[in-house]
């Protein structure tokens, strides 16, 4: 009598698992890339009052906290390798109420790379101060909005190569995870160049950001891909959300 055959024999050998990432992302290029949610602060107290914040640590407003308290609710028991935060107090305070409510209540890690542009002597002043007092750096700024350093502080190209070393050393930290952070609107902003593989001109300004809204990108060695941009849909409940920020200044037109 002939031994049975082998199970399997005659058949074609079983093609190898598809390697995926924690992020439900496969190796892209034979990288794994490491996933961003990046959030913006809550609602502070300047910019109710559509102040010029940058570094200044200014606290969120009741607002802020309302809709950090939403995000959160959004967010709850989705899991996350690591939050990273900006030490500036709004996006620190935002990311404690979102952290606890995740999977595992993950420590907040600080990054002051992850700061909001610096705005140097423009802190504290609103939009008839910046008219009346810095006509000549409004104009150089609408003319070239990506050198054109702040009085006293950065210019969006100084805060991109910093964001963008912060957001590199994260990749390196966490390939083939997915990473929470807490920061301001120009960052978000960085985040968009680094998905797209640079900055297109004259796009900062065209870039609304909303409070606690979420923008999702994937990074990885030498590219990236943006997957979602300002999803606010957690506060589709309230009157507004302040989309005001550093970038060009309240009240002026990109």
């Amino acid at each position: 009598m002939e031994l049975a055959a082998e199970a399997g024999e005659g058949q074609p050998p079983a093609r190898p698992p598809l390697l995926r990432a924690a992020t439900g992302f496969p190796p892209l290029g034979g990288v794994l890339a490491t996933e961003f949610w990046v959030v913006r602060h809550g609602e502070s107290t300047w910019n109710i009052l559509g102040r010029y914040q940058g570094q200044a640590d200014v606290p969120l407003s009741q607002e802020g906290r309302l809709q950090a308290a939403m995000l959160a609710e959004r967010l709850t028991g989705l899991p996350f390798a690591a939050v990273y935060s900006s030490d500036l107090s709004r996006a620190l305070e935002t990311a404690r109420i979102v952290s606890e409510r995740l999977l595992g209540a993950p420590a907040v890690q600080l990054d002051a790379g992850l700061r909001e542009i610096d705005v140097g002597l423009l802190s504290g002043k609103d939009a008839p101060q910046l008219r009346l007092e810095h006509a000549d750096y409004l104009e150089a700024l609408r003319a070239d909005p990506w050198t054109t350093k702040r009085p006293g502080g950065e210019s969006m190209q100084d805060l991109y190569a910093r964001a963008g070393t912060s957001f590199q050393a994260m990749r390196e930290c966490h390939p083939g995870q997915r990473v929470l952070v807490f920061t301001h609107g120009g960052v978000v902003r960085v985040a968009v160049g680094l998905a797209l593989g640079g900055v297109p001109q004259n796009a900062w300004a065209r870039l609304s950001v909303t409070n606690t809204s979420v923008t999702r990108i994937l990074l990885m060695q030498g590219g990236g891909t943006l997957l979602g941009f300002n999803d606010s849909a957690h506060l589709e409940a309230l009157n507004e959300a302040t989309e005001a920020d550093d970038v060009l200044g309240p009240g002026q037109e990109p």
